[in-house]
């Protein structure tokens, strides 16, 4: 079995739009697909250059529990991101990015951290992307950028070990551990986070 590595953002339920059209910034600008077509919770419509499950045929989420999305990232180049390129070419864009994916997302609009906030969950396609989100400073920063830009309050790195590494809470990039000294469990940690309606 290969490495799972994924990180997973928390937002308002009602911010899932805001997050999805934030993440599609991040998207390579060549599409070599067709816009897929989403009804989000609440009749809300999106456009995204992204497949579904590697289809482009509209997906109506409005009464679902999930979305699955098979995504690309532009991130800028570091170390560990050109490792992982493994020396094979890569096409810079203006902002001297380069391509990552497929990303694989998942989107449960009602979390089990909090049934008031959605989680979107990034996970690697292979063991060598895993090991990239583990120690790419730059592909870290691209999603608690999101989580910030989202109106997000938590970011959690999970390198399938026994605790999830905390990144961003409550506003403020952090490094701390769920279990850990001071989150002992997921309870705990979302109990620090704010009313998602104000």
């Amino acid at each position: 079995m290969g490495l799972d590595y994924s990180y997973e953002i928390f937002v308002p339920a009602r911010n899932v739009a805001t997050a999805l059209t934030t993440l599609t910034e991040l998207a390579p600008p060549e599409r070599h697909v067709p816009p897929l077509s989403l009804t989000l919770p609440g009749g809300i419509g999106l456009e995204v250059p992204y497949t579904s499950q590697f289809k482009s045929d509209p997906v109506d989420c409005s009464t679902a529990a999930t979305l699955q999305l098979d995504t690309s990232i532009m991130v800028a180049p570091d170390d560990a991101v050109l490792e992982d390129r493994g020396g094979r070419p890569t096409e810079p864009d203006e902002l001297g990015r380069i391509q990552v994916g497929y990303v694989y997302l998942t989107v449960t609009f009602a979390s089990q951290f909090h049934p008031g906030y959605a989680s979107l969950n990034f996970c690697a396609a292979t063991s060598s992307m895993s090991r990239m989100f583990e120690r790419s400073p730059n592909m870290r920063a691209v999603f608690t950028d999101l989580t910030a830009a989202g109106g997000g309050v938590c970011c959690l790195l999970d390198t399938e070990s026994d605790h999830f590494t905390i990144c961003w809470l409550n506003g403020r990039p952090v490094h701390d551990t769920v279990p850990g000294p001071r989150f002992p469990d997921d309870r705990a940690l979302a109990d620090t986070w704010p009313d998602p309606h104000p």
